[in-house]
C-alpha cells in the first residue's frame, strides 16, 4: 500500500473515534422521574424548593450539600451534591443539574445555576464536584 493510503486509513479512523466519544459523552434532558427508570447520567431542569431545608455544614463535610429541587413536572426529589454549596445559591432562579438517581435521591456531579441580576437576565455559574484526594 501506498504512504498516502495508510495515512487515510488513519485519519478516517481517527475521525470514528472522535465521533464515537462525543456521542458516548452526551448526555440528554429529563425529569427525575425519567432519571428514575434509567442508569444514564441525566440533565435535569428545575427550580430549588425554598421552603424545604438546605444542608451544608463545612465543618464536618465541606464535600456535602443537599437540597430540595421540583423539576418541570412538579416532582420533588432530594438532591445530593458532592462539592462546596455554590455562592448566592438561593438568590437561583433555574437549576440545572447533571447527575443519576441512586434510591430515592438524585445525587448530581454539576450544577448550573441562572442567578437574577440586574444587568444580564441570562447569567449562568456553574458549579462541578471536584475529585476528593488522599492525604498522607
Amino acid at each position: 500500500m501506498k504512504k498516502s493510503s495508510i495515512f487515510g486509513i488513519i485519519i478516517i479512523a481517527i475521525a470514528i473515534a472522535v465521533v464515537i466519544s462525543t456521542y458516548s459523552n452526551s448526555s440528554t434532558y429529563g425529569t427525575f422521574t425519567e432519571a428514575t427508570e434509567t442508569k444514564a447520567e441525566l440533565h435535569v431542569v428545575g427550580q430549588l424548593n425554598k421552603g424545604k431545608e438546605l444542608y451544608y455544614d463545612a465543618t464536618k463535610d465541606a464535600n456535602y450539600f443537599s437540597f430540595f429541587m421540583k423539576d418541570k413536572d412538579g416532582k420533588e426529589c432530594k438532591v445530593i451534591f458532592t462539592g462546596t454549596k455554590p455562592q448566592d445559591f438561593e438568590r437561583s432562579e433555574q437549576l440545572v443539574l447533571t447527575g443519576k438517581m441512586q434510591g430515592n435521591e438524585f445525587h448530581a456531579s454539576k450544577i448550573l445555576m441562572k442567578c437574577p441580576s440586574k444587568y444580564n437576565d441570562n447569567k449562568l455559574n456553574v458549579a462541578e464536584a471536584t475529585p476528593k484526594t488522599a492525604t498522607l
